[in-house]
C-alpha cells in the first residue's frame, strides 16, 4: 500500500494535546522539535527531561521533590524514578468533584446507572473510612472479585486512597483460579458482587465466593455489592456483610489521601497462568500513573470531558488502564457482560448513546464483527468518536479495513501493544500521524524499543525480538514473594543482560511502524526458520468459511511441522477442497514454509479469561504434556479436543 488509510487533518493536528506538549518542550528546552519522530528521539535520549515534562504537562499531584528524576539509570532492573516524590493514585483520579459524569455503566441491556464526579468522591470517602475502620492501611492488600461495575472503581480508589494495594480478577473465574491468585497475596478485605449477567443469563456468584473465601484465612471482611438482586442475602458466606451495611456508619467527607513513595506498590497483576500458577506482578503507584497519563493525554489525545470506553473485565490490565482516564478528567464508560448481547450491536448502542470519544476493544472482537457481517456505521451515530484502539492480539490488515469501512472513516485507529508485565504499552498511537494498514503507528514515547536478533543486534525491516534498552517508570517493582528478585530477572532480563526482553516477535517497518507477529514462545520453527503465528492467522481469517483458527508447531521426525486447527462457520465442513484453499491462501500470502502439514477441524478453541487463544497449552496437549493450570482458561474443556488425535500420529 502506497497511501495510508487515514491522515489527521491540519485542524486536528493543531488541536491535539501532543502538539501542545511539543510546543511546551520546545519552549522549556530551547528546542525546535517538529512531529512525533523528533519528539520520540528526544524522549528516549533525554529520559529525565522527558518524564519531568510529562509530569508537568499532565498536572501530576504529589508532594516531596521531583529531583532526582532517575537513580541508577544504568541498571535494569534496579533503576528508580522520582525516589523523593510522594504520591497518591486516588488523589490524582479524584481531582474533580463536580456534577459532570464520572462513570456511566451498562450491565448488558439490564442495568444502566451513572455517577457524577461528586458522587464518586463521596462514595470513595465513605468506603475508605469503612476500610480504615477494618484496619486497612499502607501496604495492606484488598482484592476484588467483581464485574466491571462502578463499585469496583469505588473500592479500588478507596483502597489506594489509604496507600493500600489493590488486586482484582473477574467473577467468571472458578474457585481454584481465584485461589491460585488471591491465595498467593493473602488479602485482608475482599469486595465482590452477588452475581453478574452474561449473554442474557444471570449467574449467582455467592456459592463460589463462599467456597473460595473459606480457604483464605487472612480475610477479615467480605463486602458483597448488590448487582443482580437489590438486597442480596449474604448469610451463606462467613465474614460477609452487604455493601450498604458496610458503609452505613460513615458520612461522606474530605478524603485524607495517604501519599506514599513514588515506587510504593499500587496494584498486583496476574499473568495468564497457563503454564503454572500465575506470576504476581507488583506495579508501583507513580510509574503506573505517569505512564497511563502519558498514554491517555499524548498518545490517545484524551481530554477533559471525553468519554472513554474500553471493553474489558477486571481481570485484564486494560481495566486498570481505563480507570486512570479519571486523572485526565474524562468520563469512564463501563460495560459488563457479553459484547454481543442481545443482537451484536450493544457496544455501539452504548457508544452512540453516551457519545464515546474513545472506543477500545480487542482485535478478536473486531474480527468477530466482520465475520458476523455487522455494519455499525450504517445504524449508529458515531460522530463523537475520534479514536478506536485495539489490543489483546495483533490486529490483522483486514481488521484495519473493517474499522474504516464499517465503523468510521475519519477516526484514528491505534493498534496498541504492551501487556500486564508493564501495565501499559510499548507500542501505541500517534494522533498527529498517519495510520498504515496492518501496522501499529509508533513506538511509545519514552520507551526505547528496539528489535533484536538472537545475538542482540538491532534489526530493521526484519523480524526479531521486542526489547527495551533503557529504563522506564512502569517497570514492575518486582514479583510478589520474590525477595531476591530471581524470578523477576529471569522473566525479562536473562536473554539480553540489562535489557528488557518482552517476548513479542515483531518487525520495525519503513514507516517507523511496528508489526507484531505473535508471542516469541509460540513462534514456529519448521526447518529452523522462525515464523510468527499471526502471519498464518492473517491469511486464514481472510477465508469466509473459517471463523477462527489456532496454529502450533508439532515435533515431528527430528524437525517441527506446522499444524493448523480451524473452527468453521456453522454449517461448514472441512473437506479436501477447503484444505486446498487454506493452504493456497497461506502459500500465496506468506511462503511455502508457512503452509501447514496438517489442517484439522475443531469445534472450539481454548482461550484465557481475557480472550487470548492459548497456543502453548494446545501444543502441550498435542505432545502429551500436562497443562498445569486449566483454571486460567475460560473454556478448559476445549483442550480435550486436541488430545490423542489420530491425524497427528501420521
Amino acid at each position: 500500500m502506497t497511501e495510508p488509510l487515514w491522515q489527521p487533518s491540519p485542524e486536528r493536528i493543531a488541536a491535539a494535546q501532543l502538539t501542545a506538549f511539543i510546543d511546551q518542550v520546545n519552549r522549556d528546552h530551547g528546542l525546535a522539535l517538529s512531529g512525533y519522530d523528533a519528539l520520540y528521539d528526544w524522549s528516549i535520549g533525554e529520559i529525565e527531561a522527558f518524564w519531568t515534562a510529562v509530569w508537568r504537562f499532565c498536572g501530576v499531584i504529589a508532594g516531596g521533590e521531583i529531583a532526582p528524576v532517575l537513580v541508577d539509570g544504568d541498571k535494569m532492573p534496579g533503576a528508580a524514578f522520582f525516589p523523593e516524590a510522594r504520591i497518591n493514585y486516588a488523589e490524582n483520579l479524584l481531582r474533580r468533584r463536580d456534577a459532570g459524569d464520572a462513570i456511566v455503566f451498562w450491565g448488558e441491556d439490564k442495568v444502566k446507572r451513572r455517577l457524577s464526579h461528586g458522587d464518586l468522591y463521596d462514595l470513595v470517602s465513605r468506603t475508605a473510612q469503612a476500610l480504615a475502620a477494618e484496619g486497612v492501611g499502607p501496604g495492606d492488600l484488598v482484592a476484588g472479585f467483581l464485574p466491571n461495575m462502578p463499585e469496583t472503581v469505588v473500592a479500588m480508589l478507596a483502597t489506594t486512597s489509604l496507600g493500600a494495594v489493590w488486586s482484582s480478577c473477574s467473577p467468571d473465574f472458578g474457585v481454584q483460579g481465584v485461589l491460585d491468585r488471591f491465595g498467593q497475596i493473602e488479602p485482608k478485605v475482599l469486595f465482590c458482587a452477588d452475581g453478574y449477567y452474561y449473554n442474557g443469563k444471570t449467574i449467582d456468584s455467592r456459592p463460589r465466593i463462599a467456597e473460595f473465601t473459606a480457604a483464605l484465612p487472612t480475610l477479615t471482611k467480605i463486602v458483597v455489592a448488590p448487582y443482580v438482586e437489590a438486597a442480596p442475602d449474604v448469610s451463606s458466606i462467613e465474614r460477609a456483610v452487604g455493601l450498604a451495611d458496610f458503609l452505613a456508619p460513615y458520612a461522606a467527607g474530605e478524603i485524607d489521601f495517604a501519599r506514599q513513595p513514588f515506587n510504593a506498590p499500587l496494584y498486583i497483576m496476574f499473568s495468564s497462568g497457563t503454564t503454572g500458577k500465575p506470576k504476581c506482578i507488583v506495579h508501583g503507584i507513580g510509574g503506573t500513573l505517569l505512564q497511563h497519563v502519558k498514554e491517555h493525554r499524548l498518545l490517545c489525545d484524551v481530554r477533559r470531558d471525553d468519554r472513554v470506553f474500553y471493553f474489558t473485565t477486571c481481570g485484564w490490565m486494560m481495566w486498570n488502564w481505563l480507570v486512570t482516564a479519571l486523572a485526565s478528567e474524562a468520563t469512564l464508560l463501563l460495560y459488563d457482560g457479553s459484547p454481543f448481547a442481545p443482537d451484536g450491536n450493544i457496544l455501539f448502542d452504548f457508544a452512540e448513546a453516551e457519545k464515546a470519544s474513545l472506543f477500545g476493544t480487542s482485535a478478536k472482537y473486531i474480527d468477530a464483527l466482520g465475520k458476523a457481517g455487522l455494519d455499525p456505521q450504517a445504524n449508529h451515530d458515531l460522530s463523537a468518536l475520534r479514536l478506536v484502539t485495539s489490543t489483546g492480539s495483533p490486529l490483522v490488515p483486514e481488521g484495519f479495513d473493517y474499522v474504516y469501512d464499517h465503523i468510521k472513516k475519519d477516526v484514528c485507529l491505534s493498534s496498541i501493544a504492551g501487556g500486564t508485565d508493564i501495565i501499559s504499552c510499548f507500542l501505541g498511537g500517534n494522533p498527529i500521524g498517519p495510520v498504515w494498514r496492518g501496522e501499529i503507528q509508533r513506538r511509545a514515547l519514552g520507551m526505547a524499543v528496539e528489535v533484536f536478533d538472537d545475538q542482540g543486534r538491532p534489526l530493521r525491516g526484519e523480524k526479531g525480538e521486542l526489547v527495551c534498552v533503557k529504563p522506564f517508570p512502569c517497570m514492575p517493582i518486582g514479583f510478589w514473594n520474590d525477595p531476591e528478585g530471581a524470578r523477576y530477572r529471569a522473566a525479562y532480563f536473562e536473554t539480553y543482560p540489562n535489557i528488557w526482553h518482552h517476548g513479542d516477535f515483531v518487525e520495525l517497518t519503513e514507516h517507523e511502524g511496528i508489526i507484531v507477529y505473535g508471542r516469541s514462545d509460540a513462534t514456529l520453527n519448521p526447518g529452523g526458520v522462525r515464523i510468527g503465528t499471526a502471519e498464518i492467522y492473517r491469511q486464514v481469517e481472510k477465508l469466509e468459511a473459517v471463523e477462527e483458527s489456532i496454529v502450533i508447531g508439532q515435533d515431528w521426525q527430528g524437525d517441527v511441522r506446522v499444524v493448523l486447527f480451524v473452527k468453521l462457520r456453522p454449517g461448514r465442513t472441512l473437506d479436501e477442497g477447503l484444505i486446498g484453499r487454506i493452504k493456497t491462501q497461506i502459500r500465496n500470502g506468506c511462503t511455502p514454509r508457512h503452509v501447514p502439514a496438517k489442517v484439522i477441524q475443531v469445534s472450539d478453541i481454548p482461550r484465557t479469561k481475557s480472550g487470548k487463544i492459548v497456543e502453548l497449552a494446545v501444543r502441550d496437549v498435542v505432545h502429551g504434556r500436562a497443562v498445569k493450570n486449566k483454571e486460567a482458561l475460560a473454556n478448559p474443556e476445549a483442550l480435550e479436543l486436541y488430545s490423542g488425535l489420530a491425524e497427528l500420529r501420521s
